[in-house]
């Protein structure tokens, strides 16, 4: 199979406050290569979780965060589609500036529980997962760049959001899809044809599927986030796809086997093996 994709596997900690994330990105990652036949870049090293604020976990991220930009823009020189594992979606600081800068006119497609649109002066957490897309927009200056434009972002599966958090992404332009509105018809009406960088968070599923560190329940079902990924196929001219993250997996769950997520990864992916 010709190297369609160029597999990248992060494995420094950003952001992580448990410890399953990283093992989860490593397994999944471990998991695509074999599918695709296609080594993978791993970048960073693993180091303990704690909870800690954004401006200690950022600095700590600073090498891992260089390093997925640098290869999310190695990947997109080479004429390939980069294809990330990602332990935390704090991750995206990393790649989201690079889609900015190479691929100006994607629709982001955030698949996400939550709308990551605090700024260091809203969260309440003080967690840097929850501040990403902000600062890929450029509400605040995250020192890794920004420049992505937030009425080409549409976060699909939303519903823990914020109160200050919302009105950020209402003046901002953000379309905000909750799991009931997020049908085929309307996720394709909002990309319009347009070519799209897809950031999954496991969360965004209803809890019980794919463990995720975060469970928000009344989600959306991985029959659901395949069927978008076939319609995108299906919708858009090929090579529309410029580059998909997949985070957020809490390897090492009780409740559900490991194997059975990973499996389940590899499954909702598929479609978008065919996109690409």
């Amino acid at each position: 199979m010709p190297a369609a994709f160029s597999l990248i596997v992060s494995q420094g900690r950003v952001a992580d406050r448990t410890d399953g994330a990283l093992v989860g990105a490593r397994r999944v990652g471990d998991a695509l290569s074999t599918l695709l036949r296609t080594p993978a870049t791993t970048i960073g090293t693993p180091s303990p979780s704690r909870t800690d604020d954004w401006s200690t976990a950022l600095p700590e991220a600073n090498d891992t965060l260089h390093g997925l930009r640098d290869a999310v823009a190695g990947a997109i020189d080479a004429g390939t589609v980069p294809l990330l594992a990602t332990n935390t979606c704090a991750a995206s600081l990393g790649t989201l500036p690079t889609v900015a800068e190479r691929h100006p006119d994607a629709v982001v497609l955030w698949i996400d529980a939550h709308g990551d649109f605090n700024t260091p002066d809203t969260t309440d957490s003080g967690y840097l997962g929850g501040m990403v897309l902000a600062a890929a927009c450029g509400l605040w200056d995250s020192g890794h760049g920004a420049g992505i434009d937030p009425t080409q972002v549409i976060v699909v599966g939303g519903r823990d959001i914020d109160p200050a958090e919302g009105d950020l992404l209402a003046g901002a332009g953000v379309r905000v899809l909750a799991p009931a509105d997020s049908t085929l018809e309307r996720v394709l009406e909002l990309i319009d044809g347009r070519p799209v960088w897809i950031h999954v968070d496991w969360d965004v599923l209803e809890p019980g599927y794919i463990p995720a560190a975060y469970r928000v329940g009344e989600g959306m079902l991985p029959h659901q986030i395949a069927a978008i990924f076939a319609a995108i196929f299906a919708a858009l001219p090929a090579g529309s796809v410029r580059g998909i993250e997949l985070a957020e997996f809490e390897a090492g769950d009780a409740d559900v086997p490991e194997h059975v997520s990973v499996e389940l990864i590899l499954e909702t992916f598929l479609p978008l093996l065919r996109a690409v």
